[in-house]
């Protein structure tokens, strides 16, 4: 709720509220349109990593997990990933830890995604992030404070993989797994179709952000800003429920770095996160009523 509180006192209520009466809905159910198809993706991405464990469940149920999956995230954060090993468990018949283990798999995946797309971002704006940080900071500390950060890391490393016990031990088996799960998607046999689906997915989820945007007329949003925003409104929705609160400060700090007026920077941040809320109350809610029907004879 403080969250909520600090968004909204960048922006009146009333405000806010004109700005939802006078948005295009075309554009924000334009926008939603690709999130609905990186929902299917994500859901039929699902089959390429059960089916070498033997498993082939119904693509109506792959769907219907990822959805309430995305509802429960926002009760719990990361709850959903739980809940949607339970569904599949529950009424495809899949093992709980080896469901799991796949969708841990899926979402390294979707890691080195976000990855990929901050290192385009960094290349396409280089010039805009190096004058933003040399004019904020003194060149010489950064590049200090860079190696400082390499050799802790180097020492680090070093020492996790000498480790034979204790909490580093623990580090070391942490991210052997990881490398095992990344390794793991490379050794499918339809890894060229999962890879793809991964591409599509967060291509999607991007072009959902960029589509909303018209929806707010007048706002003019480059393309530094617009992958800058994203990025920040990803991040707010991993660190809490659903982004609920900072979803809407994240974008606008993003989008004021390019000089974006703060009130439709924010009045936009808040459309988008409710437009992407509304659509996941609705398609979650529909899956959890209709997974106990579509399964009745189970």
């Amino acid at each position: 709720m403080l969250l909520v509180w600090y968004s909204l006192s960048k922006i009146s209520i009333t405000t806010l509220v004109q700005y939802f009466k006078d948005a295009n809905y075309w554009w924000i159910a334009f926008g939603l349109s690709f999130g609905v198809l990186s929902h299917l993706s994500r859901a039929y991405r699902w089959k390429f990593t059960l089916e070498p464990l033997g498993f082939k469940p119904k693509f109506p149920n792959s769907v219907m997990a990822v959805l309430i999956a995305y509802l429960v995230n926002y009760t719990v954060p990361r709850a959903g990933e739980i809940s949607r090993a339970a569904v599949m468990s529950n009424y495809e018949g899949i093992p709980f830890e080896k469901g799991f283990g796949t969708i841990v798999a899926e979402r390294i995946a979707d890691l080195i995604m976000m990855l990929i797309i901050i290192l385009i971002t960094l290349f396409v704006q280089f010039d805009f992030i190096y004058e933003l940080l040399t004019k904020n900071f003194d060149p010489t500390k950064i590049i200090v404070l860079l190696i400082g950060l390499i050799l802790v890391f180097g020492i680090f490393i070093f020492f996790v993989n000498k480790a034979k016990s204790g909490f580093l031990l623990k580090v070391k088996t942490f991210v052997t797994g990881l490398i095992e799960g990344v390794t793991s998607i490379f050794k499918m046999k339809q890894k060229w179709a999962f890879i793809f689906h991964t591409v599509f997915i967060w291509a999607m989820y991007v072009a959902m952000f960029w589509a909303t945007i018209p929806a707010i007329e007048g706002l003019q949003v480059p393309l530094g800003a617009i992958l800058i925003g994203f990025i920040a409104g990803g991040f707010a929705i991993a660190a809490t429920n659903g982004g609920i609160g900072l979803y809407p400060v994240a974008v606008a700090g993003a989008f004021a770095l390019f000089g974006i007026a703060e009130e439709p920077a924010s009045a936009f941040g808040w459309i988008m996160w409710s437009a992407q809320t509304a659509m996941i109350i609705f398609f979650g809610g529909l899956a959890f009523i209709f997974l106990p029907i579509y399964n009745k004879d189970k």
